[in-house]
This record gives C-alpha cells, sequence and structure tokens, in this order.
C-alpha cells in the first residue's frame, strides 16, 4: 500500500467515525491552557484536571502565578508528577509572560518554547488547540500509533514524527490529528496489547497486517 493511500484512508476514517474531538484538558482560556498542558507531561489529563479547579482559584491569571512563591504553587500540584520542577517551571513561565510577552501567550510555536516548562510538544498543543495552527504535537501516544500504523516511519524522535505528519497531513486536518492519534493511542492502540479486534484502522495498519495471524 502506498504511503499516500495510507494516510487518505486513515484520517477519512477518524474524520467519519471520531469527528469531534478536542483535548481532554479543563481549560477555559489560554493561560489555563498552558498551565494545564504544562502539568500534563508525564501525567494523566484525568490527574490533571483534579488539580487545576483549586490551582485556578488561587491563581485566575497569570499575573496572580507571577506574583506566588513556588512553594505555594508546589503545594497545589504536589499530587502532579515532578511538582518540584513544574513549580518552578509554572513561576518562571508566567514571570517571563508577563514581563516579556505583556502576559499573553503567544501563538508562534518557537517563542513559546522560550517560557520554562515549555518544549515543542507543549507550544504544538497550545498553539494548535487555541490558534488553530498547522501543527502537530507529537506525544509518547502520537508516536507510537504512528510508528505502528506506518504512518511514521524509521522515525526515532518526536520530531522526526512530527515532520513525517505533517508533511502527509491535510492542513485542514492537521488540528483534528494531533488529537484522533492521541484519543487513538490512549483507548484503543494502547502500549503493550492494541485491542485491534475493535480497532476501525486494521486495513490499512502495518502492525495488524504483520502480527494478526498472532493476534
Amino acid at each position: 500500500m502506498q504511503k499516500k493511500e495510507r494516510f487518505k484512508n486513515v484520517f477519512e476514517w477518524f474524520e467519519k467515525h471520531v469527528s469531534i474531538v478536542s483535548t481532554e484538558l479543563h481549560y477555559k482560556n489560554p493561560y489555563q491552557l498552558l498551565v494545564a498542558v504544562i502539568l500534563s507531561a508525564q501525567c494523566t489529563d484525568k490527574r490533571v484536571n483534579t488539580i487545576t479547579p483549586a490551582f485556578f482559584e488561587r491563581f485566575p491569571t497569570v499575573e496572580d502565578l507571577a506574583k506566588a512563591e513556588v512553594n505555594d504553587i508546589y503545594q497545589l500540584i504536589s499530587s502532579c508528577s515532578y511538582p518540584n520542577n513544574k513549580s518552578k517551571n509554572l513561576s518562571g513561565m508566567a514571570k517571563m509572560l508577563v514581563t516579556f510577552f505583556n502576559s499573553v501567550v503567544p501563538s508562534d510555536v518557537e517563542l513559546m518554547q522560550n517560557l520554562p516548562g515549555v518544549g515543542r510538544k507543549t507550544a504544538n498543543v497550545v498553539a494548535s488547540v487555541i490558534y488553530n495552527k498547522p501543527t502537530l504535537a507529537v506525544d509518547t501516544h502520537v508516536f507510537r500509533v504512528s510508528a505502528r500504523i506506518g504512518l511514521s516511519e524509521n522515525a526515532k524522535t518526536p520530531l522526526e514524527t512530527e515532520l513525517q505528519l505533517i508533511k502527509n497531513i491535510p492542513k485542514k486536518q492537521l488540528p483534528n490529528a494531533h488529537h484522533w492519534l492521541i484519543l487513538h493511542g490512549r483507548y484503543t492502540c494502547v502500549a503493550r496489547k492494541p485491542k485491534c479486534n475493535i480497532c476501525g484502522l486494521t486495513e490499512w495498519c502495518k502492525y495488524y497486517q504483520n502480527f494478526k495471524n498472532e493476534i
């Protein structure tokens, strides 16, 4: 099967069967999404969503967060993974946004990565979800699913996967593609034992075609 055909069929399937998608993180504005995505690193969205209500009640604006003591931030996110580093990053991020960006989360992916705690994946999520930019964040789910299906080939890093996906996915589908692949990896194409018996993509999936007799 040609790569172009695989991409076309896979994303047409997603568009037909999983048409409405969005991040599972709860947020009301760019500041809140940025905080939530920073917290979500090596942590589940479900856990982050239990932390952020109290966090945003205490720090409703980026200016409030910029004034906060790191220890006060830590107390609110201590149940999250790596709370020490994330507390420092959230404090630094807020201070930089206030000082250099007039308290506005930038839409540019490269600029966003200057903020403490913001890597390429985080910047791509915010740019796509908030600003509808043609970017695609690659987390562990997207990295795994893309390789299994055959959307990415011989990609050793998330960036290599990202560049291959962006090259082959129509721009109009990119905002949804990130969510489609994440949700597929989170609930169907899981890490240890993919649920091929309930997957609608097996016809075009390299993993399934190679191992269907063993599944």
